[in-house]
């Protein structure tokens, strides 16, 4: 299992997730418009979640119902970006 992070990231990509995470396992690009968590780093510490401004981070079988189309976001977001392209701030 891994965090996800959900709607209210949309468009204030706040970082205090990425720095307290202890994998660095949170990533964005320039053109994205949130962060997303890889889930094949992801540890499941919860560090990040209760430092989001915006309750916008929750264990993958948490999401509330009505947000759980990021589940697959976040899953596709790393099959189908370069990683070359991705990093962490």
């Amino acid at each position: 299992m891994t965090y996800i992070i959900v709607e209210p990231c949309v468009g204030l990509k706040d970082s205090a997730c990425v720095d307290v995470c202890p994998v660095d396992c949170i990533y964005t690009r320039d053109q994205d418009d949130m962060y997303y968590i890889s889930p094949d780093e992801c540890i499941d510490c919860a560090a990040c979640e209760p430092v989001c401004p915006v309750t916008a981070i929750f264990a993958e079988d948490a999401v509330p119902a009505d947000m759980t189309k990021y589940i697959a976001i976040n899953y596709d977001y790393f099959k189908d970006v370069d990683p070359s392209e991705m990093k962490r701030k």
